[in-house]
């Protein structure tokens, strides 16, 4: 028997028997358990848009107590949630939405900040994570003056875009950032809206002292491949984005909706935060009705990060296509 013969009887022998001794249950080498981790990526996805560069940018979840805030009985609510597989209350992203036109860069909405906590305030560890530092925006646009929304511009009292214009609707700007809209409030203990102010202020302040704070006064071009497209009824000046880049739109919807499962099947239903609740379920019908019809990306802050997708028309009810992910920015 030459040598290669032997080294080959001698291998299939040596595998019979591990194969026979695995078949009695022979005791096998155990590594220690590697430890959980508990954390996910970095929040933040690219998606192109003709030639601008999109990046959602994650906030952070809070869990919204959506059974209590919707205008609907709690246990259809929660019926619906449960439906969906969610719990209540409801684990929700905050997201906002950074535009990279390859001239500006263009932050839309700026997260919590520290105004909510702590499962929020994440938008600028994200935003750096995704290659960007906050000096770097030259322009940021504000869908309205809510904290989850203004937050972020702030961190311990100091400006964090040094380099940014602030860019608003003036209606908004007139109530949030008024004293005499907190002072009228408090004579509720039950309103939220005392304490928005006091985030608003905090938010808005420092950038309108130094003039960085530009409003605007209705729909209409903000810069160039961007339009303010006014949607009133979240607050008296809510504004939705109309982003475009070579025939490809997308549509930055702020809080048009809140609790996807329960109401894009009834449009309907608002939620306790909306000024106007009228107006703003009518807001809801004619910014989903375009996007439907174009066929635009939509970017909403409290759908599941990214919060980026399509609609499609069902009746009176909107069916939501999220974005297949994709590594591939064409």
């Amino acid at each position: 028997m030459n040598t290669n013969t032997f080294t080959r009887a001698l291998s299939s022998t040596a595998l019979a028997v591990a194969l026979a001794l695995g078949a009695v249950g022979a005791p096998t080498m155990a590594f220690a358990a590697a430890p959980q981790v508990k954390t996910q990526a970095p929040g933040f996805y690219r998606t192109m848009l003709g030639d601008f560069e999109i990046t959602a940018l994650s906030d952070g979840t809070i869990d919204a107590p959506f059974d209590k805030l919707l205008s609907e009985p709690a246990a259809k609510t929660t019926a619906a949630l449960r439906n969906a597989f969610l719990g209540v209350p409801t684990e929700t992203s905050t997201n906002a939405y950074l535009v990279n036109t390859g001239a500006k860069l263009i932050l839309i909405d700026t997260g919590a900040g520290a105004l909510f906590g702590p499962t929020l305030g994440e938008l600028a560890a994200n935003l750096e994570a995704a290659g960007y530092k906050p000096e770097q925006v030259d322009d940021i646009l504000i869908t309205h003056m809510h904290p989850d929304h203004v937050g972020g511009l702030v961190a311990k009292g100091a400006i964090v875009f040094p380099n940014a214009t602030i860019h608003a609707d003036q209606h908004d700007a007139d109530y949030w950032l008024s004293q005499a809209t907190q002072d009228k409030a408090s004579a509720d203990p039950k309103s939220f809206v005392p304490e928005f102010v006091k985030g608003a202020m905090a938010s808005l302040n420092p950038y309108i002292a130094i003039g960085k704070f530009q409003p605007f006064h209705g729909s209409g071009e903000i810069l160039p491949g961007i339009k303010a497209w006014s949607s009133y009824g979240h607050t008296v000046g809510h504004t939705s984005y109309i982003v475009e880049s070579k025939g490809q739109r997308m549509i930055v919807a702020g809080d048009l909706i809140h609790a996807g499962a329960v109401q894009f099947t009834d449009p309907s239903v608002t939620i306790g935060f909306d000024t106007d609740k009228k107006a703003a379920s009518a807001s809801r019908e004619t910014v989903f009705t375009l996007a439907a019809r174009e066929g635009a990306l939509v970017g909403a802050a409290h759908i599941s990060f990214p919060g980026l997708g399509h609609l499609r028309a069902q009746g009176k009810s909107w069916l939501w296509v999220p974005v297949n992910y994709s590594t591939e920015l064409k």
